[in-house]
């Protein structure tokens, strides 16, 4: 098995690299609990000292390893809609961006909902999930905004909640052409909001 100390390349990571590297690995497909100190460390091919040198402890792990996740999601997101200019295309920029990791072999769900579900109420992991859930809230709310509808906390929290729909039916159901009709939701869904709207001229930037 290659772990991720003789993966090409990664022997020159840092130890927090490579920890970090082992536990999105690990963490995400077996789940934050499942998976212990010494998988991580023999898969990130570190002393074990390195991990609480580096990290304190194994929930600060799962920590830095949740705020990557979020920042690399945002940072995916928002790369998707900064390619138009239109609102509603960078709206639907979101869902085919979506699309795109649905379709994915290694996709296992939303890590943050996972993780929560293993941890206990009040710890570093629900801090993790509220922070990343309350961006993500507030990014889909600025979409709504932008497209002049005259209820935007609405529109945003529908957008949200399709978004979180496709990801737990790819999840649960196994399909990842959900996908296909939670745009054909948005479609719906922005019909009613915005029913003067044009069909959102090819504006790539």
């Amino acid at each position: 098995m290659t772990t991720a100390a003789s993966a090409p390349g990664r022997s020159r990571r840092s130890a927090r690299q490579r920890l970090l590297a082992a536990a999105d690995e690990l963490f995400y497909d077996e789940g934050v609990q499942t998976v212990g100190i010494d998988r991580i460390i023999e898969h990130a091919g570190v002393a074990k000292g390195s991990l609480y040198n580096t990290f304190g402890s194994k929930e600060e792990l799962i920590g830095a390893y949740l705020e990557g996740r979020h920042a690399r999601t945002l940072a995916r997101l928002n790369s998707a809609v900064e390619q138009h200019t239109d609102p509603v295309a960078r709206i639907y920029a979101v869902f085919d961006a979506q699309a795109v990791i649905l379709e994915q072999p290694n996709f296992r769900g939303c890590a943050f909902m996972s993780a929560s579900a293993e941890a206990p109420k009040g710890g570093l992991v629900e801090h993790a999930a509220d922070s990343y859930r309350s961006d993500l809230r507030g990014f889909f709310n600025h979409l709504a905004e932008d497209t002049g509808t005259t209820d935007p906390a609405t529109l945003g929290r529908q957008l949200h909640l399709i978004y979180d729909g496709a990801i737990i039916s790819a999840q649960m159901d196994h399909e990842p052409s959900i996908a296909v009709a939670a745009r054909a939701a948005v479609t719906a869904l922005l019909d009613t909001a915005l029913p003067s709207r044009e069909a959102p001229a090819d504006d790539t930037a």
